[in-house]
């Protein structure tokens, strides 16, 4: 017999874990590098840009082009990887229900 009473506490329970969850990721920081580390970043777990370090050796006036691919390049390495380390942590949460809020394009999930 289906009892909602208990599917309604399950769901309360699933979204208090949630969102546990992504306050702990948020506090989280990781830093990328590109072009053989000349241009570092530093992001949070809510995927914000928090420092950007370049090596003086790539900034050349007559040549910005470079620097720019290198830093476009690092702020979407940083995103991609934390989207990933957004869904690892769900995963690991909560099983394939990372995988199924991914899908549904749910707030604060990343894009399947």
């Amino acid at each position: 017999m289906f009892d909602m009473g208990e599917l309604m506490k399950k769901a309360q329970e699933l979204s208090t874990n949630m969102q546990e969850q992504q306050e702990q990721l948020a506090k989280e920081t990781y830093e990328v590098s590109v072009g053989g580390e000349m241009v570092k970043m530093t992001f949070n777990g809510k995927l914000e840009a928090q420092s950007l370090q370049i090596d003086p050796e790539v900034i050349d006036p007559n040549d910005p082009e470079t620097l720019q691919d290198l830093v476009l390049s690092a702020v979407n390495e940083g995103v991609r990887q934390g989207q990933q380390r957004m869904q690892t942590a769900l995963t690991q949460q909560f099983g394939n229900f990372g995988n199924i809020a991914a899908n549904l394009n749910l707030p604060g999930f990343p894009k399947a």
